[in-house]
């Protein structure tokens, strides 16, 4: 991949300009809805109320490979905003506050320079440290109510809708009375989901919770249905229809359990339908209500709504245009990422082609569902947590198995048999050659982007001296990328202690970050490394310390442990104290000697936490640790 700098970019663009006297271009609307997957009548599903979409669909094409580039939302639409994957910038943690490069602006920039109007209703969540400031240089209107009804006569727009129906909060956590008011009343009967029609993924045990849980979202769906009815009315009013090319689709998948959060096809398959007036027709990749199966991703949106609008595409884009006269070639592979969320630390990627799924687990030690203070405020979830805790379907395949407490190192489906991706064939000898190819060009794609996420992110500001991740990542000798792969994908490795132990000294900060969650991972290996480990807890990084003092206390040294984790829970960084946090609240009993500091840094966090992101992440950590130590005296 070409790598070129942005003040280079800069002087590109000078070069071609842009004209804001342009030629007729399209106008182009994207409808966005929250935490949905393909799960609409258009798409075959029986079950879904959406006679709108339905009726879009039959005018639009339909795509039947599109996924997000995340399974939660902010890193998906920094990806989106961007053109660039969120692991090559830097800002793939859930309302992480990233910097920029100097001269990458958000796509709809370009199109302003080309004299569109841009309106945004209202969601951003970009991952950006000064988010308003970009806002302001992006958007002409980002506000609620914003639309194109705001632009000048006779402007072509792009503007962005984004739904809520969907979202999480209406599917899964608000109590029944709240769903109820916002969601429920709203539809008629005839409009609500039958729970004994309703079809149960084998992921989940059919069971009558399993049913009302999925009858929910579905009534979610139908509502947000009504909405994208609405929408597609005003722009007909407006006479607007037949200049608009007009975008529908997911920003991850479902926000049930097992959905949103994973890279699995549920959390990362996403609706796309695109439907195209007669006038730009010629643009269309099919004709109306044809099905088109080219694989897109997130990073694709961003040059293909500039190859749409005539607009010249920036040379660091790192996706592919689908539409338009700068369309390119159709892509073999998709790829997914997943960072921290909230208050719950991960690292894990994917990569997908129209048969294959590989997911590469770098915390194998973790649940694909570890605790988490947003998502268990859904009583489905809590439900299944204790249904696998209590032996449900022998945690193998099927139901609940995503609820282990552990999990594989590496997943391999076959996702045209296995389309809900519960048989694990990684270890199968029969498809090692595709899992070897799989490994291969998910590590080209890292090498490429420049992964610098599986960096954490306090080591990330330490070394890059201010500099936008994304350039640090990039500067010759910054970055020993893999090393860093290297040391990762040892966690979860019984062979690799001797390593993980050496690795404890290396010169490279993230190697020995992951040196020592190897050791936190088997604490075996822990108890065989103490004197290594007790040494890590004088190491210049803060991320280092912790890992060691969590693996101290797990090989039963605990005196030399918690003291580094009680100092980092009460100092000023906010990323060291969520990393104590979280370890903290794995520990159970361990972690009884500094329940007292636990419970003073959880009042300040309740106190902070409606104004900083971390401290509301720290309350949902050091909540459920105190609660279960506090019941269990």
């Amino acid at each position: 991949m070409r790598v070129l700098s942005f003040p280079v970019l800069l002087v590109v663009f000078a070069v071609r300009g842009f004209s804001v006297a342009a030629p007729e271009r399209p106008n182009v609307l994207w409808i966005t809805a929250e935490d949905l997957s393909p799960h609409l009548g258009s798409y075959g599903d029986p079950v879904a109320r959406t006679p709108h979409l339905d009726a879009f669909a039959r005018e639009a094409v339909r795509y039947t490979r599109a996924f997000a580039a995340a399974p939660v939302c902010s890193p998906s639409r920094a990806t989106l905003i961007s053109g660039v994957w969120a692991n090559s910038l830097g800002n793939p943690h859930l309302r992480c506050e990233g910097r920029l490069p100097d001269g990458l602006e958000g796509y709809p920039s370009y199109l302003r320079s080309a004299g569109y109007f841009t309106s945004n209703d209202v969601k951003t969540d970009y991952n950006l440290r000064d988010e308003a400031a970009a806002v302001r240089r992006w958007w002409d209107r980002c506000a609620a109510g914003a639309s194109w009804r705001q632009r000048a006569a006779g402007q072509s727009f792009f503007s962005v809708i984004n739904l809520m129906e969907t979202h999480q909060s209406r599917t899964s956590v608000w109590p029944e009375a709240q769903f109820e008011q916002q969601i429920g009343r709203r539809l008629a009967a005839a409009e609500r989901a039958d729970p004994k029609q309703v079809p149960v993924p084998p992921f989940y045990p059919d069971t009558a919770a399993s049913r009302q849980a999925l009858a929910r979202y579905y009534d979610c769906i139908a509502a947000m249905d009504r909405r994208v009815g609405e929408i597609l009315r005003a722009l007909a009013d407006d006479g607007l229809a037949e200049d608009t090319i007009v975008f529908f689709y997911g920003d991850h998948g479902m926000g049930m359990p097992r959905g949103k959060r994973l890279l699995h096809d549920s959390g990362m398959r996403v609706p796309l339908l695109i439907r195209f007036p007669r006038k730009w027709a010629h643009l269309a990749p099919a004709a109306p209500g044809a099905e088109v199966g080219r694989l897109v991703t997130f990073v694709d949106f961003a040059p293909t709504v500039l190859s749409l609008a005539g607009v010249p595409i920036p040379r660091h884009y790192q996706g592919v245009a689908f539409l338009g006269a700068a369309a390119g070639l159709p892509r073999r592979l998709v790829y997914g990422a997943r960072d921290r969320v909230d208050e719950v630390f991960d690292t894990a990627r994917s990569v997908r082609d129209g048969r294959w799924l590989y997911v590469r687990n770098y915390r194998p030690h973790l649940s694909w569902a570890p605790p988490e203070g947003y998502s268990d405020g859904s009583p489905f979830r809590r439900g299944l947590t204790e249904a696998a805790r209590q032996g449900l379907d022998g945690l193998g395949t099927g139901a609940t198995a995503w609820l282990a407490a552990s999990r594989p190192r590496e997943e391999l489906y076959d996702v045209v048999a296995d389309p809900f991706q519960i048989h694990n064939l990684a270890q199968d000898p029969a498809h090692a050659a595709t899992l070897a190819a799989k490994r291969a060009e998910l590590r080209q794609w890292q090498e490429e982007i420049r992964d610098v996420a599986v960096v954490p992110e306090q080591i990330v500001a330490a070394q890059s001296g201010g500099r936008a991740p994304y350039d640090w990542a990039r500067q010759s000798g910054s970055f020993a990328l893999a090393r860093i792969l290297a040391a990762a994908e040892a966690v979860g490795d019984p062979g690799a202690a001797g390593r993980q132990r050496q690795g404890l000294a290396d010169a490279e900060a993230a190697v020995r970050y992951w040196s020592a969650v190897g050791l936190r991972a088997n604490p075996a290996a822990a108890r065989d490394a103490v004197r290594e480990l007790e040494r890590a807890l004088d190491d210049g990084s803060p991320a280092v310390r912790i890992e060691a003092a969590v693996a101290l206390v797990g090989a039963g040294q605990g005196e030399k442990g918690l003291p580094v984790l009680r100092r980092a829970l009460t100092g000023e960084d906010l990323d060291t104290a969520l990393q104590a946090a979280r370890g903290l609240q794995g520990m159970d009993e361990g972690a009884r000697p500094v329940l007292g500091a636990m419970r003073e840094r959880l009042t300040l966090a309740k106190q902070r936490q409606e104004q900083v992101s971390h401290e509301l992440y720290l309350a949902f950590s050091l909540g459920a640790a105190c609660a279960r130590l506090e019941s269990s005296r």
